[in-house]
Formats: structure tokens, C-alpha cells, sequence
């Protein structure tokens, strides 16, 4: 097998010119009902197969012009599947065949036509060929190399057998390959090895290997990709679907959000205390603790994140130790469950209401204690405050109220 160690220069250079052609025209009834339509239309991880196939061939740098080989009652089809994927409008269509011979020799016609010196011939219904096989194929072109046909070892034991069901004999699998595309050419030599079959009417030629072969051209083989399955049966299908579905799942960062709400009712006293900042006043808030909403509904917010229940079920109100406590202990705790079940903290965000006191001179004293206690940066600290425009409770300075948001990120990806 040619493992290529050339140099892409005559790409570069501009005196080669590798061209595609996308086989799409065919009607894929192993790969299920005909009501479910043609496999390369099908969707897998939420894209039509054969948006997924023309995307890899457009962000390749080292392509020239695109041919896809559709059938003709597809058009509508082909245009829904990559509608809005970029570099799509610089494609060509052109209509197939009755056989896949006889849809790539239509493809070939129509890209004889252009600048495109080699071509590679791809099956729609391989989406995971990647940039690697594709660079890999085009160096051996730039070699001199008239045909290369990519290929994996076969790994697997084969046997012959014979139609009374018996085994014949174990085939060695000593320099046997499985096929893959794309298969790849001088775009000269291999569009006449198609005229000439299509003149002698030969239309059972399984690949374009096969046919270049038997019009005496070289065939070299070049390294090809495990991933690089061509998806046949509907069982296919449904496995690369739930690959690329796991796939994007792992890479969504697992981002949650939760909120707290808390509210205290104000009553005669000496000050409040508001994120952990005391503040004098001519009231002070009423709770069994030291009756903190800012920091108790932030606990809420945080706990939320991971269906941790609420401060009431890890502090009971009933519980006498808590009473009069620093509602930091709370917030402190509320981190650590967090950061237990792998969570890290990014933002937290309090919004308190109420008519008095001020909290805008002791706003950057609040976010620093939320810095320190949570362990951020005090730029995803946030504190705002408003008044509630003297309407309900709030209004009549009865008590005061907070709203918190926390993000959290938690890893191993979305649950």
C-alpha cells in the first residue's frame, strides 16, 4: 500500500487541478422503506447525509471544482439538504443514471468541462471521509500516480462457501483489501475508460477501480480511514446517528442556571445585613438566622444548579444552632455541594429590592464578599438593587427582597 510522502507543489503550483464528483443519484432501497426516501437524504446527527459529505469536500483548501450526480426527481430534495451550507452555490449538478456507472460517467462529462485536471469519485453515503484521507490521496496524485484506489486491510476471517450452505474454505486474507472512496484519477485517462465501456455497453463494473483495471490503467493503493463506512442498510444509518448525536452531546458544555428568591420582613432595629455586608439602618430584617435574602436566595440559586432541594432542607429553621448564624455559612456550603459534584461556578447575580437603606455605596463591598466566599473573580460577581416604587410591601418598607441567578458549569459534558 502507498503510504505518500510527497509534496502538494503542482496543487499549489496550479499545474493540477483535482475536481469531485459526488455520486447522489441513487435510490439506497436496502437502507429502508421507499416512503423514507433516498439514504443520502436521510439525517443523520441532525443533518441530510449528503450535506455532511459536500461539507467535508467544500472546506477542503485543496479542492477544485464540485459535480454533484443527482436524480432527476432530487432536485428539491438536494436544494433543502444545503440550503444555507456555505460554499454550496459554487456546486454543479447534473442528472444520473440508471446504474452508479453510468451517474459517475455523467458526473465525469460535466467536470471534463471545467480546469480539473484529476478527479476523486465519493459515494454521498460516505459522510465521515475526513481532510487527512483527502490530503493523503491528493499527494500520491501530485506523485504521478494515474489511479489510486484507497483501502483498509481486511481484518476479519473469510470463509467461501456454496449454495448447500456448507463452507468451502477459509479465503487468507493476506493482501485482500476493502474498497472505499473517494477512488481517484487522472480525469483524462478515467473519462475514457468509462467511454469506452459505455460504447461496449459494459454496465457491471462494481467501481471505478474495476473499470480503470480493465482499461489497463495502474491502480495504486493509498491508505484509506476506519471511518470512512459507506452507509448501506438502515442499521447504518440509525449507528451513525446516534455517533454524531452522542458526539455533539459530549462536546455541549453542560451550562445550568438556577434561581432564588427570598424575602424578610423589616422590623425596628440597628441595620440590615445585605451580601454579607452589614449596613446601619433604622430596621433590620427578621429570621432565624442573621436573615441575610441576598445570600439566601443566592444558596437557593446555586443549590438549584444541581437538584440539591433548597436552603430550608440543609438549614431547618427549626434547628437552633443556625439561629442568628452568618448566612455566609450557608452560601459557603451551597459552594461546596456545588463543587463536589463537579460544578464551577462562573457568574452569580443578585438583584435586591427595597426603599431603604442606600445599596450603592456598599455595592463593591457586596461583590467583593461574594468574590471571596464563592471563590471568583469579582468580575462575575454581580449586585444591582431597585426600589419597588413604594407600591406592596416593599414599597411601605415593610421588608426587603432578592433575586438571584447562578451559572454553573459542570463537566463530563450535557447530563
Amino acid at each position: 500500500m502507498t503510504h505518500p510522502t510527497g509534496t502538494l507543489d503542482a496543487l499549489h503550483n496550479g499545474s493540477m487541478t483535482i475536481g469531485i464528483v459526488i455520486v447522489a443519484a441513487g435510490r439506497g432501497e436496502r437502507a429502508g422503506s421507499p416512503g423514507d426516501g433516498p439514504k443520502q437524504y436521510r439525517r443523520i446527527g441532525g443533518q441530510p447525509v449528503i450535506r455532511r459529505t459536500l461539507d467535508t469536500f467544500l472546506r477542503w483548501p485543496n479542492r477544485g471544482p464540485i459535480v454533484v450526480v443527482i436524480h432527476p426527481d432530487d432536485e428539491a430534495l438536494f436544494a433543502e439538504a444545503v440550503e444555507g451550507l456555505e460554499g454550496a452555490d459554487t456546486v454543479t449538478t447534473t442528472f444520473g443514471g440508471a446504474t452508479r456507472q453510468r451517474s459517475v460517467h455523467e458526473g465525469l462529462r460535466a467536470l471534463s468541462v471545467t480546469d480539473a485536471t484529476h478527479v476523486m469519485i465519493h459515494d454521498a453515503a460516505r459522510p465521515f471521509a475526513d481532510h487527512a484521507l483527502l490530503d493523503r490521496i491528493a499527494q500520491s496524485l501530485a506523485e504521478g500516480h494515474e489511479g489510486l484506489l484507497p483501502a483498509m486491510p481486511v481484518t476479519d476471517t473469510l470463509k467461501r462457501g456454496g449454495s448447500n450452505g456448507l463452507v468451502h474454505e477459509t479465503v487468507p486474507r493476506t493482501s485482500l483489501y476493502a474498497a472505499q472512496t473517494p477512488q481517484s484519477f487522472l480525469l483524462a485517462a478515467i473519462r475514457s475508460a468509462h467511454d469506452k465501456a459505455a460504447a461496449l455497453r459494459r454496465d457491471d463494473f462494481t467501481d471505478d477501480a474495476s473499470i480503470a483495471e480493465w482499461a489497463g490503467m495502474p491502480v495504486h493503493l493509498v491508505e484509506g480511514s476506519v471511518d470512512n463506512i459507506k452507509l448501506t442498510v438502515q442499521r447504518d444509518l440509525a449507528m451513525a446517528d446516534e455517533k454524531l448525536s452522542q458526539n455533539r452531546q459530549a462536546l455541549l458544555p453542560d451550562v445550568r442556571t438556577g434561581n432564588g428568591y427570598d424575602v424578610h420582613q423589616l422590623v425596628p432595629g440597628d441595620g440590615v445585613t445585605l451580601c454579607g455586608v452589614f449596613i446601619p439602618h433604622d430596621q433590620k430584617l427578621s429570621g432565624h438566622s442573621d436573615a441575610d435574602v441576598a445570600l439566601h436566595a443566592l444558596t437557593d440559586a446555586l443549590l438549584a444548579t444541581c437538584g440539591a432541594g433548597d436552603i430550608g432542607d440543609h438549614f431547618p429553621p427549626t434547628d437552633m444552632q443556625w439561629r442568628g448564624a452568618p448566612s455566609r455559612i450557608f452560601l459557603e456550603h451551597a459552594a461546596k455541594i456545588v463543587r463536589e459534584r463537579g460544578g464551577t461556578i462562573m457568574n452569580a447575580d443578585i438583584t435586591l429590592i427595597a426603599e431603604a437603606p442606600k445599596i450603592s455605596p456598599h455595592r463593591e463591598t457586596m461583590r467583593e464578599t461574594l468574590s471571596s466566599i464563592l471563590g471568583i473573580s469579582i468580575d462575575r460577581c454581580s449586585v444591582k438593587a431597585t426600589t419597588n416604587e413604594t407600591i406592596g410591601f416593599v414599597g411601605r418598607r415593610e421588608g426587603i427582597a432578592a433575586i438571584a441567578t447562578a451559572t454553573v458549569v459542570y463537566s463530563g459534558g450535557a447530563a
